[in-house]
């Protein structure tokens, strides 16, 4: 499907942050001048979602490119469909997002769903991450448990794309007693870097989420492992009380 960066955010599970981070990184590339796409290709349960997205594009993208096919059952998406009387299949989903790919410089797509939740017709999240190639970023609360539902999800990840896969544990509003230690663990137990973003609050503002220096720091270092082409000069202007240059940390102090 080319060679534009993309990613392809899934979870260990619904509800545990893939929008929030996929809205994050699609406000962080818009911000420094870089054409970026977010797709939500398939949802159920409403289109929320989808809406969040378009807000962090700032109307760069339709809500019907964002997310083409949409189901109001809050079930699985391939479930969803079926009470329509409609029906998904990956090649329309791989269609669709090369078509977008040709639009755009960065792709981030968003699953529905853990990896293997059913998207429609005889594929999921993996199948698509693994016709794209896309970098695959899994994003799992950061609580007592994550860490054999981080493991389980990166074994089923297709093995020539699990070395590249980045892990992001979102921390939640009330932490537990793992909470402080399981990216500590990871770090032993895995060869992929560990990423951690703080609480931002149920109704979080985009541009403040974005100049705090922590969720600088995780988003400069997310874009890093699969758009690092896309540094920006010094020159190139960045949003208000934001940095004017690229993804390396040390420009985000």
């Amino acid at each position: 499907m080319g060679t534009k960066p993309t990613c392809f955010i899934t979870g260990t599970d619904t509800g545990v942050g893939k929008t929030v981070l996929t809205a994050l990184l699609a406000a962080f590339f818009r911000h420094r001048g870089i054409r970026v796409a977010a797709l939500k290709p398939v949802c159920s349960g409403g289109r929320g979602d989808a809406r969040i997205l378009q807000s962090a594009l700032a109307g760069t993208m339709t809500l019907d490119d964002i997310n083409p096919w949409h189901f109001r059952p809050a079930l699985s998406p391939l479930l969803a469909a079926r009470q329509e009387k409609k029906r998904v299949t990956l090649a329309a989903v791989l269609a669709h997002s090369r078509d977008i790919r040709n639009r755009f410089d960065v792709v981030l797509i968003e699953g529905a769903g853990g990896l293997l939740s059913p998207l429609g017709v005889n594929f999921n999240s993996r199948d698509v991450i693994a016709a794209t190639g896309a970098t695959p970023v899994i994003v799992a609360p950061n609580k007592l448990g994550v860490i054999n539902h981080l493991l389980l999800t990166l074994e089923a990840l297709p093995p020539n794309l699990r070395p590249a896969a980045i892990l992001v544990l979102m921390t939640p509003s009330i932490p537990d007693c793992a909470t402080a230690s399981n990216a500590g663990l990871l770090k032993k137990l895995t060869v992929q870097k560990i990423n951690v973003l703080p609480w931002l609050g149920r109704d979080f503002s985009l541009d403040a989420a974005l100049k705090q220096p922590v969720v600088r720091r995780t988003l400069v270092a997310i874009a890093d492992c699969f758009a690092s082409p896309f540094r920006m000069s010094a020159g190139v202007p960045a949003a208000p009380g934001l940095p004017s240059r690229g993804f390396a940390a040390k420009n985000l102090a």
